[in-house]
């Protein structure tokens, strides 16, 4: 796996970017650029799992918060790939990296960084999508 890092600058509180970044709704809208249909089970408590999901293909990673500090940071740790809306194994692609969200707020700006392992083979798709993922959370937050 490779890392990979983007940043963006909010002109919006970071209360307000965890919300765009959390909340089911937009997090569909700004997941759906990177997988189409991706919404999220479970709850954002530091030591739970929670799962990313692809309503379009079934496919999945199961993750463990191991870190989180609201509304500043979250770290993700993947502990399973998954299908079929994540009742099953698969490959282990995503098994194992790090994915993780730290907001910085200023002058009511916020910059928010996202810092992720990727398998190698997906390293320029996630090079095309994320930066359109963040430029849509950047539009839900500044609405």
């Amino acid at each position: 796996m490779n890392q990979m890092q983007f940043t963006v600058e909010i002109k919006a509180p970071a209360s307000t970017v965890w919300d765009m970044l959390w909340q089911d709704e937009t997090l569909r809208e700004w997941a759906a650029i990177i997988d189409p249909g991706t919404y999220m089970v479970g709850e954002m408590v530091k030591g739970s799992v929670v799962q990313f999901i692809s309503a379009e293909n079934g496919y999945g990673v199961s993750s463990l918060i191991e870190e989180l500090i609201k509304p500043t940071y979250v770290l993700f740790r993947h502990s399973a790939d998954t299908q079929d809306s994540g009742s099953k194994s698969r490959e282990n692609q995503w098994t194992g990296g790090s994915e993780s969200y730290s907001l910085s707020e200023q002058d009511g700006v916020t910059t928010l960084t996202a810092l992720f392992d990727v398998p190698t083979e997906l390293q320029d798709y996630f090079a095309d999508v994320y930066p359109r993922a963040l430029k849509k959370v950047k539009e839900l937050a500044e609405k």
